[in-house]
């Protein structure tokens, strides 16, 4: 059929297209409203700018720094994330060479005998004959509904999810390798204090055994004094036991080999100041890596969608050959042997039995229960960052609180000390008050891990320093 031909019936499928039903969305769900998402009035941490990049460096610990850097380049974890990032892309590039123009080369010899009772009558049946042919094909796909394009744009979000999920995976492992090596400092530090516990306690243990031997104390007196020591003793050996999971806790985030934490040193760790960005709404969604995947896996489905719907519309294409065909090597090459096609394919969906109609409902289906989930994941963030800020606040209040038993313990200590030099006070009421101050200063140490931690889970909560680049898309916005 010749090509004008095909004109008249490429109008009469457009006309047709027109009387073609697409299923009505009645779907008006959209994406959250992020000028709800603030602070409650009553947390009032001093205000500040987003997490740094490299956020764990403000604790300035060369050894933190070493650990995070050992696994974000070690991780399995993120060799993972970036394996199914480099699958993504590659899926994109197949998405956008299955489209537009199609060029391909076929050659091809066989040699085949033909029955003598067959459909060729003899001399050709009975006889072998060879069959070459040599061909040039072409082909194009004009997508005049753009489902290829609608393809393209779902493969390229789903890119971008995996590139944030691998993102996402990056913070989550920092966050974690500097929870666990600031836990592990303020174990061994009170691992230290309750070793200077025990060692008092040994001084107090041996008083009274000296003054039980003098008549001056029952033996009640010094059971009760050993069995504080004994408690002591069990306290360490849980710190112990604890630093010790708590050391390969850390060995296995970094991907480290037995030997790996051997040169780690005991150091004073000092947390960095309490704040919160000024403002969350909209700037939360570019902060967290997670609400950017779930942002980008709504935008895949939306093309997802479109191209389902286009998939009601007619498709015509258009393919041609030319080439050369023999049955024998020596006249392929030659003029006559020359081959040649044009045609053009209409593709009018007619009577499917309501499979169109059960593909595109599937894909809206998943687009609102992917929406539904953005929408919750939105939520869920504002009230991690909510949580965490509000328990900081919480922390620095008990620890105010406790600076004042702290400093009371420690003006007793001096007095007993200032009381034994005058006579006024026993060796055992100076050992006691020393045993008061060493406590609040365990609690005080206790309270420390709770702010490092919860500083480092409200760090994490805010995206660790991540920051998506701006898009001019925007189909969450845009479409229901």
């Amino acid at each position: 059929m010749r090509l004008p031909r095909l004109l008249p019936i490429a109008a009469a499928a457009l006309a047709l297209s027109g009387c073609l039903h697409v299923p009505s969305d009645g779907a008006r769900s959209r994406g959250p409203d992020f000028a709800r998402a603030q602070y409650a009035a009553s947390i009032a941490l001093p205000a500040h700018d987003w997490p740094a990049e490299q956020w764990w460096r403000a604790y300035r610990d060369p050894q933190l720094d070493a650990l995070v850097a050992t696994a974000l380049r070690d991780s399995p974890n993120l060799t993972v994330a970036k394996a199914r990032v480099a699958s993504a892309g590659a899926a994109v590039a197949a998405e956008r060479a299955a489209g537009g123009a199609q060029v391909g080369l076929e050659t091809g010899f066989n040699r085949q005998r033909y029955s003598s009772n067959g459909f060729f009558p003899p001399p050709i049946g009975g006889a072998f004959y060879n069959d070459a042919s040599v061909q040039l094909r072409a082909s194009y796909d004009f997508d005049w509904w753009e489902r290829h394009r609608s393809l393209i744009a779902a493969a390229l979000g789903e890119a971008d999810a995996r590139r944030a999920e691998a993102a996402q995976a990056a913070q989550v492992l920092a966050a974690s390798v500097a929870q666990s090596y600031l836990r592990l400092q303020m174990l061994w530090a009170r691992q230290d204090n309750t070793n200077e516990l025990i060692a008092v306690q040994r001084d107090l243990v041996a008083g009274r055994r000296a003054r039980m031997a003098q008549g001056l104390a029952t033996s009640d007196e010094l059971r009760s004094a050993e069995l504080d020591l004994a408690t002591l003793g069990e306290q360490a050996q849980h710190l112990d036991t604890d630093a010790e999971r708590e050391r390969e806790a850390l060995r296995a985030l970094i991907g480290g080999d037995p030997d790996a934490l051997v040169k780690l040193t005991r150091v004073r760790v000092t947390p960095p100041s309490d704040s919160v960005p000024r403002e969350l709404g909209l700037e939360l969604l570019a902060r967290r890596p997670d609400l950017q995947a779930a942002r980008w896996r709504v935008e895949a489905q939306l093309g997802r969608v479109a191209s389902a719907e286009a998939a009601f519309r007619p498709d015509i294409n258009l393919a041609g050959a030319l080439g050369l065909d023999a049955i024998s090597l020596g006249k392929l090459l030659r003029y006559p042997s020359r081959t040649l096609l044009l045609g053009a394919t209409l593709d009018l969906p007619l009577f499917d039995g309501g499979r169109l109609n059960a593909q595109l409902g599937m894909a809206r289906s998943e687009r609102d229960e992917l929406l539904a989930e953005y929408n919750k994941a939105v939520l869920d963030a504002v009230a991690e960052v909510a949580r965490e800020a509000a328990t900081l606040q919480g922390i620095a209040k008990e620890a105010e609180a406790h600076a004042a038993a702290s400093r009371a313990s420690s003006e007793l200590a001096a007095s007993a000390e200032a009381r034994l030099k005058r006579g006024l006070a026993n060796r055992a009421t100076v050992l006691q008050a020393r045993q008061a101050v060493l406590r609040q200063r365990d609690v005080a140490l206790q309270l420390v891990d709770a702010q490092l931690q919860t500083q480092v889970a409200l760090t994490k909560a805010l995206g660790g320093g991540y920051h998506a680049a701006p898009t001019t898309n925007n189909p969450i916005a845009s479409k229901p």
